[in-house]
């Protein structure tokens, strides 16, 4: 299958998208999966992986609610608060849903570079790992160290860092993430996700832009530890739907075919150990 493993829906009326304001226009509005269907069909994606976007349960069981509804979404990556002291148990209650296969505190927005290392979360991850659920790292470059040491405790964890730990590719900073994403693939078992680039990218980027940046990414984790992601309707702020995925046939285009369909799908597969 080829999968997207990274896009969102949402209804505005739930109310609990703090970060989604009028000021971003272009993706203030519902999106659901009737207005995906048709781009996943053009561009021949067999499935999605669905990634939450608040950081609510409510918005979890409201995925899980259209996965239940939705045929293209093989799974759902949720929220939970892992500070919550009830945490592993929210953990155990949203598992036994077989759409969900992963969860994402929204890291990038915490204060606190440190806070994933701290002991009081210990117990959290333990339970996404005897779940066998994947943890997605939402990371900037500054979280890249304290990730390292959240994987060495729980080294057997699944782990899939979201957009590349997100560059700095407007600025054009390369050194610092280079080295701390090298350490990470060298020294983890992670999967990163090829998403989310355009973003981080100036409003007029091209492919030469965002080639030091996934050639890197392809020679240190490997077209197998790879995965693609639209991160759709985020990436419209700088991308369609379609622009992406060719730009990605273009930076992938030293490879071979069984190394293309790894990223764009297998990977996803193996990582989120997606359904049917």
């Amino acid at each position: 299958m080829r999968i997207d493993a990274h896009q969102h829906f949402w209804a505005l009326a739930r109310g609990d998208y703090g970060w989604l304001t009028p000021e971003l226009a272009v993706i203030y509005r519902d999106f659901t999966p009737d207005d995906l269907a048709p781009l996943l069909e053009t561009a021949g994606i067999d499935g999605t992986v669905l990634v939450q976007a608040a950081p609510t349960i409510a918005e979890t069981k409201y995925m899980l609610s259209l996965a239940d509804q939705t045929r293209f979404i093989k799974g759902v990556v949720g929220w939970v608060d892992f500070e919550a002291a009830d945490a592993p148990a929210q953990i155990s209650a949203l598992s036994v849903h077989p759409a969900l296969v992963g969860l994402r505190p929204m890291i990038q927005d915490i204060p606190d570079p440190n806070w994933m290392i701290g002991d009081d979360l210990t117990q959290a991850f333990e339970v996404v790992q005897r779940h066998d659920l994947t943890f997605d790292a939402l990371t900037l470059p500054q979280h890249l160290g304290p990730l390292r040491q959240l994987l060495a405790r729980h080294p057997q964890m699944r782990v899939v860092i979201d957009h590349g730990s997100k560059p700095l590719i407007r600025d054009g900073v390369f050194s610092g993430w280079a080295e701390d994403m090298a350490v990470l693939a060298r020294d983890t078992d992670a999967w990163c996700k090829l998403s989310g680039l355009v973003t981080e990218a100036a409003p007029d980027w091209t492919v030469d832009d965002l080639r030091p940046y996934v050639d890197h990414l392809l020679n240190t984790f490997g077209p197998y530890r790879l995965i693609w992601g639209s991160d759709w309707p985020v990436c419209t702020l700088a991308s369609s739907y379609q622009r992406w995925l060719e730009t990605t046939d273009t930076l992938l285009s030293a490879l071979t075919e069984i190394e293309r369909n790894a990223v764009l799908g297998g990977s996803a597969a193996q990582a989120y150990n997606l359904r049917d």
